[in-house]
């Protein structure tokens, strides 16, 4: 499942794929394969991807069930 609102949340703060990688210490190709649902992220990556844009980890990677 694509992570649509880790990459909404990327573009509000205008930041690219690679700034976002930077902040946190990987690559744009992880940052690239979170958003598309091809990679499933540590819990410490996933922390520091919220402190980076200012959400929480229920805001970008909590999924309801339908």
């Amino acid at each position: 499942m694509k992570n649509l609102k880790l990459k909404s949340a990327r573009a509000a703060l205008d930041l690219s794929q690679e700034q976002l990688a930077q902040k946190v210490g990987v690559t744009r190709q992880t940052i690239g394969m979170i958003e598309a649902g091809k990679y499933n992220p540590t819990l410490n990556l996933c922390i520091a991807i919220c402190k980076a844009l200012g959400k929480t980890l229920d805001e970008l990677f909590w999924n309801e069930e339908e």
